[in-house]
């Protein structure tokens, strides 16, 4: 077996001759680390996007106005009874923290939840202690934006209806206008919301399409490469059917003449190059048909290339053959399948898929740099990966390596 070749696909390898794609799209989502956590920042040729610090999210422009917003809730903590002044400041900074680590969380989960609790409740005392300023629910504006930035727009509505609730009620009885300040800010809250679902709305979108994307580039290497493959075999049928059968006649008439007492020499010449030239075409011939396996690499790294993470790691060794459109498709599906579950479910930089072949048999193993939390299970992804496996006489193992990320080793008929 000759060396394995290492491929290593990058961000907008290979990208200025497609286009179409845009530059840097800045994020404006609220919380925009979580959300937009699989956008393609930068897709310029030659970058190299690496792990981005949790801290950062912190700096996207909705993030911003949320500080801005608490420093001027803050600004009007010291109006107001000097004897509660502490504990104003105390709601006011423990809303801060946890509106920072919530806004760090890469997805929705029940730290997340937590943190959204508690920034509810210390705003709904912080309310209470600081009624007379009127800007104290200026902070409720800002967890709305956070909740439906994490949980779908129904839920939204219903938690934020639940804390606008528990805002009249902790006012009705300190406040002449409870009811008129509820509404008011709650026109503002679902500004936020909206804002912040259109916003989702529209990554998701942009995430989907980087993923449609990326398959129809594979698709079209396939197709280029099933194009190429069929016009090989017809030349080959051409070369053997038509030049070949014409020279084996050719042949067989010059040796008919050179055998003749009177023949010239020239015509053993003749008949000595009809010879060579006859099989020089069958070597074509031969080179063609064998010539005709897919360009399964340059496919692979087009289905990789518009996602910013994980990178795809190939290993491809330089035996494997892969022929059949079908089995191509297959390969693609289930590389396609770790990058998606990689990108999504995990924290992982780096995809290393390796494809080798042993004793007839394709092997595709594939492993991130993520960990795997909780139990292995099937989703529908894998069940579709394990589904196409089988469709084509193989086998699909999955399991948690010693790292803790997830092994994914198929075996298909080659």
């Amino acid at each position: 077996m000759r060396r394995p070749q290492h491929t290593d696909s990058r961000i907008g390898d290979r990208r200025g001759s497609r286009g179409g794609h845009p530059k840097t799209l800045p994020e404006v989502t609220f919380c925009a680390g979580p959300l937009a956590d699989m956008a393609a920042h930068h897709q310029h040729a030659g970058m190299k996007i690496g792990p981005q610090p949790r801290w950062r999210g912190l700096l996207h422009p909705l993030n911003l106005a949320g500080f801005i917003t608490w420093l001027a809730v803050a600004f009007t903590l010291p109006f107001g009874d000097a004897a509660q002044l502490p504990w104003r400041w105390a709601c006011a900074l423990l809303f801060l923290l946890a509106f920072l680590f919530a806004t760090t969380l890469a997805q929705p989960s029940w730290q997340r939840t937590l943190l959204l609790l508690i920034e509810a409740m210390s705003a709904l005392v912080l309310i209470r202690l600081a009624h007379n300023n009127g800007v104290a629910p200026a902070l409720l504006v800002m967890l709305a934006a956070q909740i439906a930035a994490t949980w779908p727009l129904r839920t939204t509505l219903l938690m934020v209806a639940v804390i606008n609730l528990g805002m009249y009620l902790v006012l009705r009885d300190v406040h002449e206008h409870a009811g008129v300040v509820v509404l008011i800010f709650a026109g503002f809250q679902a500004f936020a919301m909206l804002t912040t679902h259109y916003a989702h709305t529209a990554e998701q979108a942009r995430d989907r399409l980087a993923l449609v994307n990326a398959d129809l580039l594979a698709t079209r290497a396939l197709l280029a490469e099933s194009s190429r493959d069929a016009e090989r075999l017809r030349l080959s049928r051409e070369l053997h059917d038509v030049a070949g059968h014409k020279l084996t006649a050719l042949r067989l008439q010059l040796r008919a003449l050179a055998g003749r007492n009177d023949a010239p020499a020239e015509l053993a010449l003749c008949e000595q190059l009809s010879a060579e030239l006859l099989g020089d075409i069958r070597a074509v011939v031969h080179s063609l048909r064998d010539g005709g396996q897919l360009d399964i690499a340059t496919a692979l790294h087009a289905l990789a290339a518009p996602l910013p993470r994980p990178r795809l790691q190939l290993q491809l060794d330089d035996d494997v053959q892969v022929r059949d459109t079908a089995m191509a498709e297959a390969l693609l599906r289930c590389v396609q399948e770790a990058l998606t579950n990689s990108a999504r479910h995990g924290e992982s930089q780096v995809l290393q898929v390796t494809l080798r072949q042993y004793e007839g048999r394709l092997q595709l193993d594939m492993q991130d740099d993520g960990k795997l939390r909780g139990e292995l299970r099937e989703g529908n992804g894998l069940i579709g990966m394990r589904e196409r496996v089988v469709e084509h006489g193989g086998r699909l193992h999955l399991q948690r390596a010693a790292s803790g990320a997830l092994h994914i080793h198929a075996e298909f008929s080659a």
